[in-house]
């Protein structure tokens, strides 16, 4: 792994771990084993460029992830109960779900960084578009894919934040249930 690659996937689960506000610079150059001028020399703009870097990772892995699952399944209700059965086995066997979530980062800096938050939102768009257009495939009207899609994303990014904080994951459980439910009724 070349030194811009390693930087952008340490400071990646660092940020996910401690949130960016909880990661200094220096954190970042004692775990990759790099001075500050070989990081700066790959981000000239600092800790918000590294950022934007480490969320692209995350939209490729995510997407690309969630891609695969719901091109191997025929219809949205199952490609969504195997995209949530996979979150929970992640979250049952590392007791979290990090390649999923980046709520704490957006959490903090959406609202300070316009580069961060349109990062942030392109991903959010992607994963919708996935969903959505597998959906309209199911034979749902653009306009009903667009809105499930879009509840879609927020339960269950909402739902691996609460499966964090309560350290179980019966809200990505109880989602499922009612995703496959809303998308049986179709």
């Amino acid at each position: 792994m070349d030194t811009k690659s390693q930087i952008i996937s340490t400071a990646t689960a660092l940020f996910q771990q401690k949130g960016y506000k909880g990661v200094g610079l220096s954190e970042i150059l004692k775990a990759c084993g790099i001075t500050k001028g070989s990081l700066y020399h790959h981000f000239p703009n600092g800790k918000e460029e590294l950022l934007i870097a480490c969320l692209q990772l995350l939209n490729e892995a995510i997407t690309t992830d969630i891609e695969d699952i719901f091109e191997r399944h025929s219809t949205a209700e199952e490609a969504t109960e195997a995209m949530i059965e996979k979150l929970i086995a992640d979250f049952e066997r590392e007791g979290t779900v990090t390649g999923y979530t980046f709520s704490s980062m957006v959490s903090e800096m959406a609202s300070l960084s316009e580069p961060v938050r349109q990062a942030c939102s392109f991903l959010y768009i992607k994963i919708q578009g996935i969903y959505a257009d597998k959906l309209a495939a199911d034979g749902f009207s653009k306009e009903k894919a667009d809105s499930i899609a879009l509840m879609m994303t927020a339960s269950i990014e909402g739902g691996i934040m609460l499966c964090l904080t309560q350290k179980a994951s019966d809200p990505l459980k109880v989602i499922s249930g009612v995703l496959s439910n809303l998308l049986k009724e179709h």
